[in-house]
Formats: structure tokens, C-alpha cells, sequence
């Protein structure tokens, strides 16, 4: 039987859409706890708190990061996430969950090594299971 998921975390502005998700995750009991910040600002800030307080039992195993977000997009979080990820050493897997179904948009996330893959909104419940069962 394979690992719970412990923490995961969502990075998104859309209350529905971070609502919907939660439930999905808590009803299918896809992980223990789940952190959620409404920008990108508010999830690096986390990350770079986390480096400098060292405490493994607070890194997410997964995050689920929007791009169109105001303060800080899910662009500029990925630029900075990028630079501190390997400092970790525990494995976070990234998903850019967005509504774009722009070409452009998915082939720049799938290029980035800190991006696992590309997930269109509204994500199906199958989708997100997936998510959590390929990571524990």
C-alpha cells in the first residue's frame, strides 16, 4: 500500500475553484493536511521562510500552483521557486493547475524542470487522484 501524502499546498486566487479542490481532497482523503495561499507572494514567502526555519515536517510533497494570480503570478513563483527548490531535500512535485489552454502557456510550464505537468481547469476528480496517487 503505498504512503499518504502528508502536506500539500494550493496556490490560487479562485475561492471556488480552492474550495471545490479541498473538498475533493478531504472527501477522497488524498492527504493529511492542506496549506492554501491566494498568490504567488504569500507561497514563496512560505518557502523561504521554510528555508531559513528548517522544518522538514512543513514542506509540501505537492503543490498546485495557478498562473493568473494578482500581487505575484504563478510565472514569477515558479522563477523564484525554481532557484530554492533543490535546497530542499525532500521531493516537492509541482502541478500548474490553470484555466489557459494556451499553447504557449502549457509548453513554457512542461519545460521547466520544477514543473511535473500541466493541468487545465476545472480539473476532474480522476485527475487529482492521479495527482496524489503518483506522488505517495
Amino acid at each position: 500500500m503505498s504512503k499518504k501524502i502528508k502536506l500539500a499546498c494550493i496556490i490560487d486566487d479562485d475561492n471556488i475553484y480552492v474550495k471545490l479542490v479541498r473538498k475533493i481532497i478531504e472527501t477522497r482523503k488524498l492527504c493529511d493536511h492542506l496549506l492554501i495561499f491566494k498568490d504567488g507572494k504569500e507561497g514563496i514567502d512560505y518557502f523561504e521562510t521554510l528555508l531559513q526555519n528548517f522544518d522538514k515536517d512543513n514542506i509540501p510533497e505537492v503543490i498546485l500552483l495557478d498562473l493568473n494570480m494578482p500581487v505575484m503570478d504563478g510565472w514569477e513563483f515558479l522563477e523564484r521557486f525554481t532557484k530554492i527548490k533543490n535546497k530542499f531535500n525532500n521531493q516537492i512535485t509541482l502541478y500548474v493547475v490553470s484555466s489557459s489552454i494556451n499553447s504557449t502557456d502549457i509548453d513554457k510550464a512542461k519545460s521547466l524542470s520544477s514543473v511535473e505537468n500541466y493541468l487545465i481547469k476545472p480539473v476532474r476528480i480522476n485527475e487529482l487522484e492521479a495527482v496524489f496517487k503518483k506522488i505517495a
